[in-house]
């Protein structure tokens, strides 16, 4: 661990509050600020943190400052806000599920400044976070990256340089679209197995131990199977989001999308039906895609 690294940390929600208690616990000078839900920064406040009132004092504070978002818009408006107070030699660190062109945007901008960007976008869930053995795919130069990389070892269990800024953004897209078509996939023949008259139960008993068998499948089937509804605290809302943004880096590139629309528009189509509060997580996709057919 470098002493002289200071940390900030914006957004210690579901699965930022876990990141930021494994930096502060590991040694690391955090600062941290609150925005609507208080409860985990006093938590983090009583482990050693320190609480800015603004962001931009939270940056004078930090010599890396860590964003976990819900979006690109708003990692947007809270650079724009960090932009006074960062010093040059600084460096933001990503976590969001971004657009790679707002991330190369802001990115320029930064570097105006003197100041570095990398995106470092995460796979897994909070429970991960909060035992520190997230995934982290980061978009960086070779010295931030080296400069980083202890940082996000404090809460990160696998972490791969991806290459350049941007590209850990572009791979969280990729990645994104295949665990959240896997939900599609599962919510469907869920509904189609209710309708041919096989239980949740017996499906469930071929497909586990199979070789269809994955870590997504386990945690979506929390919710259809054992009914524990906070299995997988991923929302349909974000789902939908990180599918458009996958459609519009595809759309650049000139990427035929058949697949990533037909997702895209079953998350959305969830979200449309009333699936778009805070506690409306992934593996509830079921429950649409079976009342759309007829099942209770």
């Amino acid at each position: 661990m470098s002493a002289a690294e200071r940390i900030g940390f914006v957004g210690v929600g579901l699965m930022g509050h876990g990141m930021a208690k494994n930096i502060v616990e590991k040694g690391y000078p955090l600062t941290v600020i609150a925005h609507r839900n208080r409860k985990p920064v006093e938590d983090l406040v009583a482990r050693g943190a320190t609480e800015a009132d603004s962001l931009k004092t939270l940056a004078e504070r930090s010599s890396i400052v860590f964003l976990c978002l819900t979006g690109a818009a708003e990692a947007e408006a809270v650079v724009a806000a960090l932009k006074p107070g960062l010093k040059p030699g600084s460096v933001i660190v990503d976590c969001s599920t971004g657009e790679p062109t707002m991330t190369l945007k802001l990115a320029a901008e930064m570097a105006a400044q003197g100041v570095d960007y990398a995106d470092a976008p995460l796979s897994r869930t909070p429970k991960e976070a909060w035992e520190g053995t997230l995934d982290c795919m980061v978009g960086a130069s070779p010295d931030v990256f080296d400069r980083i990389e202890p940082v996000i070892a404090t809460w990160a269990g696998k972490i791969v340089h991806i290459g350049p800024t941007g590209n850990g953004h572009k791979m969280k897209l990729l990645n994104n679209f295949i665990s959240l078509g896997y939900g599609a996939l599962y919510a469907e023949a869920l509904a189609m197995a209710a309708k041919v008259g096989i239980s949740v139960a017996e499906f469930d008993s071929v497909i586990r131990g199979g070789r269809m068998d994955c870590g997504f499948y386990q945690t979506f089937m929390g919710h259809a199977l054992e009914g524990n509804r906070n299995a997988h605290r991923f929302t349909l809302s974000n789902a939908a989001k990180d599918l458009r943004y996958l459609e519009t880096m595809a759309n650049a590139a000139g990427v035929v999308t058949q697949m990533a629309s037909t997702v895209k528009n079953s998350y959305a189509s969830a979200v449309n039906a009333g699936g778009n509060g805070p506690e409306d997580y992934v593996p509830h996709l079921t429950d649409f895609v079976k009342k759309a057919n007829g099942v209770g």
